[in-house]
């Protein structure tokens, strides 16, 4: 089952995020994923088995300049984990799905996403539902 997430469902859907983004705070993230859940512009599903949390996506729409798209706003993927138990069941999949209908519905005509260029395994599933590569970026900082 999935369903929208809800105010109450923060803490959990940030407890899920940490597992995705271990480097950041917890309480940071249940704020982000709160301020999603309010937005108009963002959003957060979770999936459920059994009344068990197992994965979530995040998604917002994005104004600003989304790489290789000619639209705005653009959905935009900021998200999505499901517990390694649970993958290769389709999951990621329907929770994607359900970002894309809601971008959809609106108004947007694109739905893009990012990976690391290292994380494989993200940019098998973003081609097998359909994504197409549309750059890769090295980024730079330097101390000033």
């Amino acid at each position: 089952m999935i369903k929208q997430a809800e105010v109450g469902d923060s803490r959990f859907v940030a407890e899920l995020a940490m597992l995705l983004w271990p480097d950041n705070e917890i309480n940071d993230l249940e704020k982000e994923m709160t301020e999603y859940i309010v937005s108009d512009k963002g959003v957060v599903f979770i999936s459920f088995i059994k009344n068990v949390q197992i994965g979530f996506a995040q998604c917002s729409l994005r104004y600003d300049y989304v790489e290789g798209t000619e639209s705005s706003p653009v959905g935009y993927l900021e998200g999505v984990f499901v517990k390694a138990e649970y993958r290769k069941r389709g999951i990621g999949k329907k929770l994607i799905h359900q970002c894309e209908e809601w971008a959809e519905n609106k108004g947007c005509r694109e739905f893009a996403s990012d990976c690391e260029l290292n994380n494989t395994d993200s940019l098998k599933l973003h081609l097998q539902l359909g994504f197409e590569e549309a750059n890769r970026i090295i980024c730079f900082k330097k101390k000033l």
